[in-house]
């Protein structure tokens, strides 16, 4: 299945993909140094991007003449500072909310499908009219917005193009959800929406795929089953955080169930094999593992607990609200995650490198889709997108 991605950023989204058996044609990204990093992965011959074609460029420039009805995926991560909750909360008053790009891309391509990701904020109250907007341009992308109209004339034009039924033309089924990256075995809390579309003239049928891991489950190896301090050859704590009453709903939760699920990964999962970074003989072994000064506590900014599922990994570095670029140690203390640990939490394999200064590897990778997570949805989309070209024949 061969796909093209947008705002590929360094490379999580397209990886997962990759992953799951999609074949990029071509990357677009505009940030220099995010492309370098591919382009640094490419040369050193990783096996999962060596064949990956990067464009450094502004997508609105890009033309997809030579793609069209050729590619059977769109995806990419338009830029989420419009939507964000740490950003001043533009949307389409931002220059940088580049949905209308995507829109665009799949207009012009025709795929199958497409993915598109971005952050929870976009599904903040605020933004109910403009969401439905996006979702409503994915779905009839041939209706296009003329020069001088504004958003709120377009989208009450596509209101009733959609709502009269018309069925000709380039249409998509168009669904969405906010999914937490946890719940599939990435060892961090990072909740992100999810923009899944399948040509209309295809007969997709198609869910988002079920989740594979739970809270419930950590809950229980840790409190009930002790399994989690075992297999990391700790003592059980003696002091439990649950009331009886919690633990027997723990319990049945996860022993009453048909489909019993993992349990979520925690930082200790992810990062407990790796040396001290402070051991800089020990740390020297793994790449992109050094140790980081500065890393403090005060009020509102705390680091991730080792036996819990990381806080999202932000694009920052010192002034990440909420500390969630540090950890917290076995013994209270507190220092920066490396960026070989960010890496690992964001399910980046060790052998797939950052190549720049702590600084910039740290927002590359707070930007990046989780691989596993890309994975995860990848899979769902290209088991479907086969069945329906079996169907087709």
């Amino acid at each position: 299945m061969r796909s093209i991605e947008l705002f590929s950023g360094t490379g999580g989204l397209a990886m997962g993909l990759q992953q799951a058996g999609f074949e990029h044609e071509a990357l677009f990204e505009w940030d220099r140094d995010s492309c370098y990093n591919i382009i640094y992965n490419i040369n050193r011959g990783h096996p999962c991007v060596k064949n990956w074609n990067v464009f450094q460029t502004d997508v609105r420039a890009v033309k997809y003449n030579g793609y069209t009805d050729r590619i059977q995926l769109v995806a990419g991560g338009p830029p989420c500072q419009p939507f964000s909750l740490g950003g001043k909360h533009q949307a389409y008053n931002d220059k940088r909310d580049m949905f209308p790009e995507a829109v665009r891309a799949v207009r012009e391509v025709k795929p199958q499908a497409f993915i598109f990701e971005n952050v929870k904020g976009l599904l903040r109250k605020s933004f109910a009219s403009y969401f439905n907007y996006v979702l409503l341009q994915l779905q009839h992308p041939e209706i296009v917005k003329n020069k001088n109209m504004t958003w709120e004339q377009h989208l009450e034009l596509l209101e009733k193009y959609h709502t009269a039924g018309h069925d000709n033309g380039l249409s998509y089924n168009v669904v969405f959800r906010l999914l937490n990256a946890a719940d599939y075995g990435v060892p961090q809390s990072r909740h992100r929406v999810i923009i899944v579309g399948f040509r209309s003239d295809y007969n997709a049928s198609w869910s988002f795929p079920p989740v594979t891991h739970s809270r419930d489950a950590l809950l229980y190896s840790k409190w009930i089953s002790g399994e989690y301090w075992e297999e990391h050859n700790m003592k059980k704590p003696v002091d439990i955080p649950f009331s009886d009453y919690q633990l027997r709903a723990i319990r049945q939760s996860v022993e009453e169930t048909d489909m019993p699920l993992l349990r979520w990964r925690t930082v200790r999962d992810a990062i407990g094999d790796l040396p001290d970074p402070t051991d800089l003989k020990a740390a020297a072994r793994y790449k992109n593992h050094n140790f980081r000064y500065g890393a403090r506590i005060y009020a509102g900014h705390s680091g991730s607990k080792l036996d819990e599922p990381s806080k999202t990994i932000k694009a920052g570095a010192h002034g990440v609200p909420g500390g969630e670029n540090m950890v917290v140690l076995d013994d209270g203390s507190v220092r920066y995650y490396t960026v070989r640990e960010s890496a690992r939490i964001q399910t980046f394999p060790d052998d797939y490198l950052f190549s720049a200064s702590w600084t910039e590897s740290m927002r590359q990778i707070g930007n990046a889709v989780p691989v596993r997570l890309a994975k995860a949805v990848g899979e769902s989309v290209i088991s479907q997108m086969e069945r329906m070209m079996k169907n087709a024949k």
